[in-house]
């Protein structure tokens, strides 16, 4: 079923461009679609995106101000995850939106994609979109 949008709210628009925003710098991109599997703590996470705790931390902290991902802290780690599901349904439909723009005649044939498609994609085809790498 696809989520409706009803009409126009600036408030609701604001927060949809934080968002993407958010999303819009690729270890950011990354850091999600590995939170979106799992819990993971900073130090792991850096590695993944080869990158230094502290930067990791900053691409972190604007994830959580965009409400992306929740953390919490076990003695003196502290460990993140996705907020939702709806965090995973994004990269996906980022993933389905960039297959189209890439060929726009079938962008044009396809028309509208809803969300749920992606969640019924063949896991062979999502598997080659996915952008951290051995997962």
């Amino acid at each position: 079923m696809e989520a409706q949008v009803a009409s126009w709210d600036e408030e609701r628009a604001e927060r949809s461009v934080a968002v993407l925003k958010a999303v819009a710098d690729p270890s950011r991109y990354r850091l999600l679609w590995a939170l979106s599997e799992r819990e993971l703590p900073v130090s792991r996470l850096a590695e993944l995106i080869g990158a230094h705790v502290a930067a990791t931390s900053q691409h972190l902290a604007k994830l959580r101000a965009a409400g992306l991902v929740a953390s919490r802290r076990e003695g003196t780690r502290i460990y993140y995850r996705a907020a939702g599901r709806q965090v995973r349904a994004l990269l996906e439909s980022a993933v389905l939106a960039g297959d189209a723009a890439g060929d726009p005649e079938d962008a044009a044939e396809a028309g509208e994609v809803p969300v749920a498609v992606a969640q019924e994609r063949p896991a062979a085809a999502r598997a080659r979109h996915r952008p951290v790498a051995g997962h």
